[in-house]
């Protein structure tokens, strides 16, 4: 399975703009708007930023934001403590 394959692009709204270093504050999941509650961890890499956050479900969720292209992803989710699994949408 390649990387293509485990990710999910997602509409991000941020705080200030649209940029790759801004906090996401909600973003649309299938036909979803989660709002995010909390922003638990961030972190970056030379071509990535990640946030860690918890959803207005109560749901984990990583989003990668590409610095390059300004493409925001879902990386991972974790559902009220069952451990991660893909999205569906």
């Amino acid at each position: 399975m390649g990387e293509r394959d485990t990710l999910l692009r997602v509409a991000v709204g941020t705080y200030a703009g649209h940029r790759a270093d801004e906090a996401p504050r909600a973003f649309v999941l299938g036909t979803r708007r989660i709002t995010v509650a909390e922003e638990l961890d961030r972190w970056l890499d030379p071509e990535h930023r990640y946030f860690k956050v918890r959803g207005d479900d109560g749901d984990v969720y990583i989003v990668r934001c590409n610095v390059r292209s300004d493409a925001r992803e879902l990386t991972l989710v974790s559902a009220g403590g069952r451990g991660p699994r893909l999205p569906s949408i």
